[in-house]
């Protein structure tokens, strides 16, 4: 476990664990919500506050995709359900680069066949850095193609909040992915005509329970905590131009997730803006999230 620290903030992270963060307070205050959930499996139970998404966000279709000449089967991840979801880094051990409190870099080498190519049949190498700052925080999430042959990569940073009574949320996009009763995109829906997926202006997150995908968000996202005297910035470079937000019912968090491709993109190829990008052998895929404080 490694500690980060300013001033007034304190990160923590688990290496072993996806490279996850595992808390983030300031002034004592959670600004992250760990969560444990057992159909993580590779998480063994451990408790995480946000992870990164590589080399794709959310679910790949029954674990089954088609690339170039070549059809794949990634292994189940997730209990309970027959898609793998959310890569494989998160179920990685990661190795530290270098590490203070100002800035931590991790680095993952995925590289089949040592390496399970059931997780993901391409080789790559991931690099995470985790930058804090008294009222912030940046992550950077790079991942390079180490393979001979090109690979379909997507990336994501899932991030849980506590939800608590009061938080609002307001962000905007042009629609929403509503999904089917397998988990996977059904039907998309203009945001402007289904004001259950509005968040503009801000809102409570007080109506029925999300877990959709939506695009062509603005990369820019907010949340207050009115109770607690908190707000909080998401903002998000490109090619992250798609946001899952997952409110579960009966639990007292909330995900906020950018992420560069949709739910089971690789299986989209209809779909123009999908997010998936084709990386070349050597070339490397990016972006930032940053997250900003006010208040406390």
């Amino acid at each position: 476990m490694l500690s980060m620290r300013t001033a007034t903030s304190v990160l923590e992270i688990d290496p072993a664990c996806g490279g996850a963060l595992t808390a983030w307070t300031r002034n004592g205050v959670p600004i992250l919500h760990p969560v444990v959930d057992p159909n993580l499996i590779a998480q063994r139970l451990r408790a995480v506050a946000a992870y990164p998404l590589i080399p794709f966000s959310n679910r790949v279709g029954y674990g089954r995709f088609a690339f170039g000449d070549e059809s794949f089967r990634l292994a189940e991840n997730f209990a309970g359900e027959p898609h793998t979801i959310h890569g494989n880094a998160w179920m990685r051990e990661w190795s530290v680069e270098s590490h203070d409190d100002m800035v931590t870099v991790l680095t993952l080498s995925h590289e089949p066949p040592r390496d399970p190519s059931t997780e993901w049949p391409f080789r790559y190498h991931a690099r995470l850095e985790y930058a804090l700052r008294d009222d912030g925080l940046s992550v950077r999430i790079a991942v390079r193609n180490t393979d001979d042959r090109p690979q379909p990569v997507g990336l994501g940073f899932h991030p849980f909040f506590p939800r608590g009574g009061d938080v609002e949320l307001g962000f905007s996009a042009g629609s929403v992915w509503i999904a089917g009763e397998d988990a996977l995109p059904a039907e998309r829906l203009a945001v402007s005509d289904h004001p259950a997926y509005r968040f503009q202006p801000m809102r409570a997150v007080d109506g029925p329970p999300l877990d959709n995908c939506f695009a062509g968000w603005s990369r820019l996202a907010f949340l207050r905590w009115p109770s607690r005297g908190l707000a909080l910035t998401i903002r998000a470079e490109a090619p992250f131009d798609h946001l899952v937000v997952f409110s579960p019912p009966g639990k007292d968090f909330i995900a906020v997730e950018p992420a560069s491709n949709m739910t089971d993109a690789v299986n989209r190829p209809d779909i123009e803006d999908r997010g998936l990008s084709v990386l070349q052998p050597g070339e490397t895929l990016s972006s930032t999230v940053d997250l900003s404080l006010m208040g406390l």
